[in-house]
């Protein structure tokens, strides 16, 4: 990390937690939480529909937060909390397609997009954590 920017693996300049593919998915998929609640009954604003659209937002939040701290390992230890986020978020979502606050396949297409963020918080988390070793290594 020099001046505030880093690179992924040689990959493009990352000066901004914005910059993360990770960070705008996990926005994208905030924002489709919210439009998933929005039929939600108003008996569940501050229920399920508050659940999902918190642990949903949490990600991203996390996310940016852990991008914004002085090293590295405590950029790691946000990501994991998004992590958790994300299987908190994934839990609401079976529950309301459980509950019957939503169908099935609708449920399905949002658990497809926390699986791709999943994946993308692991593979961030494994690049990070191979930096730290190279730099506990170097010293």
């Amino acid at each position: 990390m020099a001046n505030g920017e880093w690179r992924m693996d040689g990959d493009r300049p990352i000066s901004s937690y914005r910059d993360l593919d990770v960070w705008q998915d996990a926005m994208t998929l905030a924002e489709s939480c919210y439009g998933f609640t929005k039929p939600f009954p108003r008996e569940e604003m501050f229920g399920l529909s508050s659940q999902i659209r918190r642990a949903a937002t949490s990600i991203a939040a996390n996310i940016a937060e852990g991008h914004g701290r002085e090293s590295t390992v405590s950029f790691v230890h946000f990501l994991r909390i998004s992590q958790g986020s994300l299987k908190e978020l994934e839990t609401h979502l079976l529950l309301s397609g459980r509950v019957g606050l939503a169908e099935h396949d609708h449920v399905g297409v949002i658990l497809k997009r926390c699986e791709s963020v999943g994946r993308q918080l692991r593979a961030l988390i494994r690049s990070l954590q191979r930096r730290v070793e190279i730099e506990k290594g170097s010293r």
